[in-house]
């Protein structure tokens, strides 16, 4: 009930909105629309539009943004060992969007630990990466530990992300206790 409170106190006034401001803007408002990479290609592949059929993604000459493109569409398909299949393929593995995305499957698929570290060393590697802030906190929401979930969020305000998806997001979640899958 004192969570409650403080909520009240802390979020009032607030609606859902979403936008940019350092999140990956309006591309993580709403979720990824299925592709050919969801709806044709099976198992750890992703759709070439050059070659017009599913690829390998390590085989593939995708650039980075689409290789990321085709982690959130898998994941939010619920296909998290297939969307671990390309991020296992990205070039920089320390990269922390890359961290990102490990942590958020890692999650997904109940191994909360790992995905905190996964988390952790994203928020490290950039202190300012306030989608791993918001998924972490998400996470945080999902086990009950709603004052971590609030410190995220106010980091991520801090951090010059109020009004962006991660913030709105994972204001949401506090607020109801719904998390997102993208």
């Amino acid at each position: 009930m004192r969570v409650l409170l403080a909520l009240t106190i802390a979020l009032p006034g607030y609606a859902f909105a979403a936008g940019g401001n350092g999140d990956g803007g309006t591309t993580w408002t709403n979720p990824p629309e299925p592709s050919e990479t969801t709806k044709t290609c099976k198992g750890v592949r992703v759709w070439d539009e050059k070659k017009k059929r599913c690829v390998k993604p390590k085989k593939s000459s995708l650039d980075t943004d689409t290789l990321y493109g085709a982690v959130r569409e898998l994941a939010y398909a619920g296909r998290y060992d297939d969307a671990q299949g390309v991020l296992s393929a990205m070039a920089d593995q320390n990269d922390d969007r890359v961290l990102t995305y490990w942590g958020f499957t890692h999650r997904k698929l109940g191994q909360i630990e790992l995905a905190n570290a996964y988390y952790d060393k994203a928020i490290s590697t950039n202190p300012d990466n306030i989608l791993a802030r918001s998924y972490m906190g998400q996470g945080f929401v999902e086990q009950g530990k709603l004052d971590l979930a609030i410190e995220q969020w106010r980091e991520i305000k801090a951090r010059g992300g109020e009004g962006s998806w991660a913030e709105a997001s994972l204001r949401e979640a506090i607020r109801t206790g719904t998390t997102y899958s993208y």
